[in-house]
């Protein structure tokens, strides 16, 4: 914590009174999360904003190829909205995440909103190295607990694709899969919808 200044920032200092018009960590709220408008990507959990590394070009390639696999078996058969990050997704009272890809079904529409949606049906997040814990244990146990039917880990460290279910509500996420070379990735929530392990994560050579 910076102590309080009286005076105005020395040059080079950083300028502490704009830093101090903003809420302190630890006491952030939704509706000043959501006032903020920045291309910085960040999310929020228990009053605090945790920053996010800037995705890499293999990260963005990878998610993209997903994107548009999703996005023609999903558009086809008008099943409802995907989007990519940045959008956010309030999994609970005071914490907001960005999902690399996030589906929500037609028939949850109303869930949607312009600033955030309220929860969702199915969610991608692609590992990077900057924090692998926190997809692959903080996220993991969040979009359960946010009653998120299927959660897709994407992880190139080892080529592999780990779909999670959500059999009972409120409960841990149960491994439909975990996919990897030479295998068909497939989404138990949206039937018929399988995507080549080998492709994904060439991709990140085009």
């Amino acid at each position: 914590m910076h102590p309080t200044h009286s005076t105005e920032s020395s040059i080079g200092e950083p300028t502490w009174e704009i830093a101090e018009l903003f809420p302190r960590q630890g006491h952030w709220s939704e509706a000043e999360f959501l006032s903020i408008r920045s291309n910085r990507l960040m999310e929020l959990s228990a009053g605090r904003l945790e920053m996010l590394p800037m995705p890499t070009q293999a990260h963005q390639l990878i998610v993209m190829f997903l994107y548009h696999q999703f996005f023609n078996f999903i558009s086809s058969r008008q099943l409802g909205m995907l989007l990519v990050a940045p959008l956010r997704v309030k999994v609970s009272d005071g914490r907001i995440r960005e999902p690399d890809i996030v589906f929500m079904a037609e028939e949850n529409k109303d869930r949607r909103s312009n600033d955030y949606w309220l929860g969702a049906d199915l969610v991608v997040e692609v590992i990077s190295n900057d924090d692998p814990k926190r997809d692959l244990e903080t996220k993991r146990r969040e979009y359960a607990e946010a009653d998120i039917p299927e959660y897709w880990i994407v992880d190139p460290r080892d080529s592999t694709i780990c779909v999670l279910k959500l059999t009972v509500p409120g409960s841990p996420y149960e491994e439909a899969g975990v996919y990897r070379s030479g295998q068909q990735a497939a989404s138990v929530l949206l039937g018929g919808l399988a995507v080549d392990v080998n492709a994904v994560f060439a991709a990140a050579n085009a």
